[in-house]
């Protein structure tokens, strides 16, 4: 009988302890609170926000002894929504996510409600398989996926699809092209642009997989796996994009680039595409590059205090070198633009040679590379030294001869620009030397180097604060030093999700800087080939800000939070 009373006892608030979510402590404290305040120990872990809410809903479907689900960033098959008409999904709160064979896999608010499983399995002539997931993601999961609204498109495309592939021995590449022109795999790729568009993506995915093709969307720097479409409709999307980007529909052994423009409302994008064969089909990248966008300011980049007036002191020379460093994907075309737009005027020749060219810049003689007829970035380099240029970019320092001719345009009175893939801006300078610089040459050439990464904003409308356990507090100390604000204790701040941020916590970009301006104390460990620790060092006590401590100062601010810092700086 005891063991009975024991086993009726064992609640959520144990399931918890036991994963190790809640120390023997706060289990202790829990249970007597929930006596005393006579509400459930579920309710008074909430009310202390002590798990997270999607943890809370995993222990539950343990007590029950149903499978959890965790739905965020899943995509979902049209084939697999259609067994479950929204209105029934949301009435619900209940979503399908995957089949197999004669089972059909549902998250359910409630995976106890036999009368709606009953109703599903009848519907769908399928066995249902019910999971656990968080109602709120039961309810984005429903409005995301069904409102990409390409169940009707799908199906078309692959009834199209289907009948290309019967008559394609009989037709001619023509053919295969007026065809693939109509609807509804033109829909499926407006559709895909338009969902791009409103979710700020900067870049589409669509990849072919061994049973199904998948399209994933990189938000403010992550990749999200949205859309699963049926594999038989893939070459189908693959050529049409191929014929909106004027590529070879034929070829499907070799990578091809091309390019086209997509107009949404008022805002136009450039989109740049590319094609690579993998073992299941050709993948398809496409970089949306919006046209009317201007180029943030250094404020509103990040930069500020210490760094952005070095960095504007330095911008602000009439000549030497100032490199932008940072691994692929750390903005730093996006800060060159900022700075060649502010120093844009009619009074300055500016010359850049870029690959590619991603925005225009109002009064700049831009350059593509062009590889294949011999239009490097050191044979434009080379030319631009005889168009009587004040300010040069160079898209990116590749190679020693390009090192060397930016070297000779910045020493013989010109302003350069160009950025390099180290990952802080004290691995700049041993890196030109290990490219077989020579010492004196840098140590009168290099104004600056900065370095930078990109980090997620935290979204306005969900943010929320909290005070950090006392570890986090001490790392803040040891890594921020004299930057440490010790007149007032900690808060951090964080993001929960909403439909503002599409359940993310996070909405928009900020970029963390460190500027090393090339002093006097600088110069002579130049020439003496000091490491880039020493470089650093040295330059930290002459006041530089260093990414870490940058990126710390904004998650005290609230500009972000110390998860996405720890995600991007961490080294």
């Amino acid at each position: 009988m005891m063991i009975q009373t024991a086993q009726e006892q064992f609640g959520i608030e144990d399931v918890l302890f036991k994963q190790g979510l809640l120390t023997a402590q706060q289990l202790q404290a829990i249970k007597l609170e929930a006596i005393n305040s006579g509400t459930s120990t579920e309710q008074v872990i909430n009310q202390h926000q002590l798990v997270a809410p999607a943890k809370m809903i995993a222990a539950r479907a343990s007590l029950m002894g149903v499978p959890f689900i965790n739905l965020e960033s899943k995509a979902i098959s049209s084939e697999v929504l259609n067994f479950v008409p929204e209105v029934v999904a949301r009435r619900y709160r209940i979503i399908p996510f995957d089949k197999k064979g004669d089972k059909l896999f549902v998250a359910m608010a409630d995976p106890l409600d036999l009368q709606v499983i009953q109703f599903i399995e009848k519907k769908s002539a399928l066995f249902v398989k019910p999971y656990l997931a968080v109602p709120e993601d039961i309810m984005k999961a429903i409005g995301d996926q069904y409102s990409q609204n390409l169940t009707s498109e799908v199906t078309s495309a692959l009834k199209e699809v289907t009948e290309l592939q019967a008559t394609e021995a009989a037709q001619q590449q023509e053919d295969k092209a007026e065809v693939i022109h109509e609807a509804p795999v033109a829909n499926i790729i407006t559709q895909l642009l338009q969902f791009a568009v409103s979710s700020r993506a900067s870049d589409i995915h669509i990849e072919p997989l061994d049973d199904r093709t998948r399209v994933r969307y990189r938000i403010d720097g992550i990749l999200h796996e949205k859309i699963i479409l049926p594999r038989t409709v893939h070459d189908a999307l693959v050529s049409r994009i191929k014929i909106l980007s004027n590529l070879k529909i034929e070829e499907k052994r070799l990578p091809q680039d091309g390019r086209f423009s997509y107009s949404a409302g008022k805002d136009i994008f450039d989109l740049r595409v590319s094609t690579v064969p993998t073992i299941y089909g050709e993948k398809v990248v496409m970089r949306l590059l919006p046209k009317t966008t201007i180029p943030p300011t250094l404020q509103e980049l990040g930069l500020r205090g210490i760094a952005l007036k070095n960095f504007e002191t330095q911008i602000l020379r009439p000549h030497g070198i100032v490199l932008i460093c940072g691994p692929t994907g750390s903005g730093k075309t996006t800060t060159l633009y900022s700075v060649l737009t502010r120093l844009s005027t009619t009074k300055v020749n500016m010359v850049t040679v870029e690959d590619p060219v991603e925005y225009q810049i109002p009064g700049a003689n831009q350059v593509q590379v062009n590889p294949t007829i011999g239009l490097t970035f050191a044979s434009a380099l080379r030319s631009f030294l005889r168009q009587d240029p004040n300010i040069m970019l160079v898209g990116e320092v590749r190679d020693a001869e390009t090192a060397e001719l930016a070297i000779q345009a910045a020493l013989t009175g010109h302003q350069v620009f160009s950025t390099l893939h180290t990952n802080t801006a004290s691995g700049a300078l041993p890196r030109l030397l290990d490219m077989g610089m020579e010492p004196f040459l840098l140590a009168s050439s290099i104004n600056a180097c900065v370095g930078q990464r990109i980090l997620r904003k935290l979204c306005t409308h969900c943010k929320t604060t909290y005070t950090p356990v006392p570890e986090i507090a001490e790392s803040f100390r040891k890594v921020l030093g004299n930057l440490y604000p010790k007149e007032k204790p900690i808060v951090l701040y964080k993001g929960t999700g909403c439909a503002e941020c599409g359940g993310t916590g996070y909405q928009g970009r900020i970029g963390i800087f460190e500027v090393l301006v090339v002093s006097s104390i600088i110069m002579p460990m130049v020439l003496e080939r000091a490491s880039s620790q020493a470089i650093e060092a040295e330059s930290i006590k002459e006041g530089m800000i260093t990414l870490k401590q940058d990126g710390y100062m904004k998650a005290l601010e609230g500009t972000t939070s110390l998860e996405e810092v720890l995600r991007v700086a961490e080294e």
